[in-house]
């Protein structure tokens, strides 16, 4: 007869063997499923609001919540993703044709340059003016092509695409009626106390509704103040700038500056001095305007991380998770430092 200790350690491998096996089959669209998940914990609030408005009419709540959220969130995005991606073909095939050349852009700086500075250059090892231009030419046909690329795997794919689109909202709709009930079973699955499963679970959907609709509004309206600027500037391709500014602007501190100081400081060098001192004022005193007052006040206040984790777990996210990586670096991040507070909470418990 098996001893009730062996029965459970082979309950714990079939459950851990199960969970690898089921987490395996929704990889191929772990995005749709993530992006499910983080659009329910979202909009949650309002659907438990339209709960009480439709006397408790579960299916009609959760079918005019996922409505919202298309009509606030995907479209917008899917149109201005097309757009940017439109775009991008364009810009790719006139750095092919030679109608943007970004060699042609750096030899105007250098030559811009003082002797000093040439010097200084020198000293440093950056002697081979021609190899840094194909350099620089060569990443702005890279970053280009890629964008071209992607447009064009998108339309190939097409099928998959929609599957994966349908998969979120399918299981945006069933994650908005049934979530209160599953969050019940997973803290119940938890092997922790009440009052740590509470505070864990909370701190996920907190950093979860901060990240996403704190960064999203930072980079929407850096992105658009940036691509503004760059429209009444006169330089070409404002939207696909634009909204490089608003992908960087994910990163704090950092972010739209990597794209419009570059360029300030290229309209300087070339004789656009009022381009160049107009481009500085509004990205320091507008653009970064926004990143210093909003973001703290969306993001960190409620999340309580200290910005360089928030930049570092950020980073990191996209490395290796890619767009996703943005609100999965902060959450893991915050789940550490929540996990070790209540070590550290605990330890003292006992010690006392």
């Amino acid at each position: 007869m098996n001893s009730p200790e062996l029965q459970q350690k082979t309950f714990l491998l079939l459950l851990i063997v199960v969970t690898l096996a089921f987490g395996w089959i929704l990889l191929p669209f772990y995005g749709a499923v993530f992006w499910g998940s983080v659009l329910a914990i979202i909009f949650a609030p309002f659907y438990r609001r339209l709960l009480v408005v439709m006397h408790q009419r579960q299916n009609l709540a959760a079918l005019t919540t996922l409505l919202l959220s298309l009509v606030i969130v995907i479209l917008p995005f899917t149109l201005i993703a097309a757009s940017l991606l439109q775009e991008g073909v364009v810009v790719y095939q006139r750095i092919r044709s030679g109608e943007l050349n970004f060699g042609a852009y750096f030899q105007q700086v250098m030559s811009a340059l003082p002797s000093w500075m040439v010097s200084f250059l020198d000293s440093i090892g950056l002697t081979n003016i021609s190899e840094l231009k194909d350099m620089l030419s060569n990443g702005a046909l890279q970053g280009s092509q890629l964008i071209a690329t992607e447009a064009l795997n998108i339309g190939q794919n097409t099928f998959e695409f929609i599957i994966s689109f349908g998969i979120m909202l399918y299981l945006l709709f069933f994650l908005l009626r049934d979530g209160a009930i599953l969050s019940a079973r997973i803290k119940q699955a938890i092997p922790l106390s009440m009052e740590h499963k509470r505070h864990l679970l909370s701190k996920f959907t907190t950093v979860v509704r901060a990240t996403v609709k704190g960064n999203i509004a930072v980079a929407v309206l850096q992105g658009t103040l940036g691509g503004m600027i760059f429209s009444f500037l006169g330089i070409q391709g404002a939207l696909l700038w634009g909204s490089v500014m608003a992908f960087l602007s994910l990163l704090p501190a950092v972010g739209a500056g990597l794209i419009w100081a570059p360029v300030a400081i290229y309209f300087l060098l070339t004789g656009a001095i009022w381009q160049g001192v107009t481009l500085i004022a509004f990205g320091v005193f507008v653009i970064g305007l926004v990143d210093n007052l909003l973001r703290p006040i969306l993001v960190g206040k409620d999340t309580q991380i200290p910005d360089y984790v928030v930049l570092i777990s950020t980073l990191g996210g996209m490395v290796l998770f890619g767009l996703n990586g943005f609100v999965i670096g902060p959450v893991i991040a915050a789940l550490f430092i929540a996990a070790w507070d209540l070590f550290s909470a605990t330890k003292e418990m006992h010690t006392d």
